[in-house]
């Protein structure tokens, strides 16, 4: 039982890495961007805000790989449940015990 402990917790360990990722991820590009956003404005006619390719591109596809990366971290959960991980962790190691038998 102390083994299924310790990889329950090696797991919440790789989980927890993963959204801290996720969010340092999503902090740097809304730094960024908001530096990118800000630097390339002519606030004289306020153009800055009408949306221009030249002032958007970078925000806009990285935005695109910030959301494949937030479906990496969280979609899984949202799709195979929240248990799935626990229950296919159970069910690996009870092959593995029938395997060893």
């Amino acid at each position: 039982m102390e083994n299924l402990d310790q990889i329950k917790y090696q797991e919440a360990v790789k989980r927890v890495k993963k959204i801290k990722g996720f969010y340092t991820h999503l902090l740097v590009y809304l730094v960024i961007n908001i530096a990118i956003i800000l630097s390339k404005g002519d606030f004289d006619n306020n153009s800055t805000w009408s949306f221009e390719m030249r002032n958007f591109s970078t925000a806009f596809f990285w935005g695109i790989g910030l959301v494949a990366h937030g479906f990496t971290v969280f979609g899984p959960a949202l799709l195979l449940g929240k248990n799935w991980e626990e229950k296919k962790i159970k069910e690996l190691m009870e092959k593995e015990k029938t395997n060893m038998q």
